[in-house]
């Protein structure tokens, strides 16, 4: 019977924009179908190091034999309801993978290739073993065609500068990830994508952060007095570091997600990671045996010495904030810091965006949602399972949100007022 009605009845899928940035939303129509036909949309992902990733949604075509994946409500799947993207965000290891797995961009010269396809029926399994009606590739893109690529290796550094395409010069961020070392270069890439110049960096190795700014400083193409911090996680305690107490670093703006002020303030990166360590007695573990982190930096202390003084910020201070956060306490810190940027008078300076039932790893928009994954620090600790957080569709919701205003943050604090830059010296 199918392959009668496949010869009636041409199903036609269409997906636009074919290619594009990771962060911009896709339509995708079905046409051609018997009205009321039930139908499974799937998608298909073979990530950078070889795993495989599926997302699928159910729908039944409308009276005129048609599906649009933005406007039409997905019956069941990985998500239901009327989400344009799910078929992105609601991505999950296919059956039998080996457990803790998450999808991360390692080669962001190549696309992230999916494959859209839809099945005759509600299908929820099995998905090699059938033939689809019909398929279509689609590319997301960290970075746009122009975006330069640099790997940064002098002064000891490990990093990667991007530059966006055209002469520039152009503002610039540092973009510190968290505690799990590595060199990440996705979200500076993406970062470039939008008009700034992006260094991603690997400083758990060495401090080598204020060395990176400097090469940011310095380059041709990049305005000097114009350079943002970005900060998730670990990052955040560096990022904070630099705009408190920095005499040499002066950054215009800094974003900190999931992230703390609590620390040893004269300490060093290492220092920093064994006195969290010094806390390992608090640890827990849910029933999954999944280790969930936060509160190894509470109660918040009142010790002056062990926290930063965000009372002496000068410059607007960004917190993406996830309410179910297992890894670091980010709403207490948050809180606490608005608290004492009161007491000092500069909480003009700071934006709160607080999302409930979001977890830790708040990425870029439409990456997927992993509520636990197999995590090692960088200081050698065996390799667990960490409890991240997060509910899918709340955490998704906050990562598109948080996102565009992440971007609009920074384009105020460093394009926006370019009359007021001649007041303060080296601007270029």
């Amino acid at each position: 019977k199918l392959r009668m009605d496949r010869q009636k009845f041409c199903v036609s899928l269409t997906v636009k924009p074919s290619r594009g940035l990771i962060d911009e939303k896709l339509v995708v129509i079905v046409q051609n179908c018997p009205p009321g036909f039930q139908m499974t949309i799937y998608a298909h992902h073979k990530s950078d190091d070889g795993h495989s990733y599926e997302a699928f949604a159910h729908y039944s075509a409308s009276t005129s034999g048609s599906v649009n994946v933005s406007e039409d409500t997905s019956l069941g799947g990985t998500y239901s309801g009327v989400q344009q993207m799910g078929l992105f965000w609601s991505l999950r290891p296919v059956p039998g993978s080996k457990p803790g797995l998450r999808l991360r961009k390692s080669n962001v010269l190549t696309p992230m290739e999916v494959t859209i396809s839809v099945y005759a029926g509600y299908q929820t399994e099995g998905f090699v073993d059938l033939i689809p009606l019909v398929s279509v590739e689609v590319e997301r893109w960290y970075i746009t065609p122009g975006v330069r690529r640099i790997p940064v290796t002098e002064d000891g550094l490990t990093g990667t500068l991007f530059l966006p395409s055209g002469p520039g010069p152009f503002p610039g961020v540092l973009d510190l990830w968290g505690g799990g070392g590595k060199l990440v270069e996705y979200r500076a890439a993406l970062l470039a994508s939008h008009g700034f110049a992006a260094i991603a960096l690997d400083y758990m190795t060495n401090q080598s952060y204020s060395t990176a700014y400097s090469f940011l400083q310095k380059h041709p193409q990049v305005l000097s007095s114009r350079i943002a911090i970005l900060g998730l996680s670990f990052g955040t305690s560096m990022t904070l570091k630099i705009a408190v107490y920095s005499k040499v670093l002066k950054p215009r703006c800094a974003v900190c997600i999931s992230g703390s002020h609590v620390q040893p303030v004269d300490g060093s990166i290492k220092e920093i990671l064994e006195y969290f360590q010094q806390n390992e007695h608090k640890t827990r573990f849910n029933e999954e045996n999944q280790v969930i982190f936060r509160d190894l930096l509470l109660p918040i202390p009142t010790d002056p010495k062990l926290k930063v003084d965000v009372g002496q910020l000068q410059i607007p201070l960004l917190l993406v904030v996830g309410e179910d956060d297992q890894n670091w306490p980010a709403e207490e810190s948050a809180m606490d810091m608005k608290e004492m940027m009161e007491r000092a008078g500069n909480s003009h300076l700071l934006t709160i965006l607080s999302y409930p039932n979001t977890g830790h790893l708040i990425e870029p928009p439409y990456t997927p949602h992993f509520r636990s994954t197999a995590f090692k620090t960088a200081i050698t600790q065996p390799k667990t399972f960490a409890l991240w957080g997060g509910e899918m569709v709340a955490h998704s919701w906050a990562q598109e949100d948080s996102w565009r205003k992440v971007l609009d943050f920074l384009r105020q604090n460093l394009y926006v007022n370019t009359a007021s830059f001649s007041n303060h010296g080296n601007s270029k």
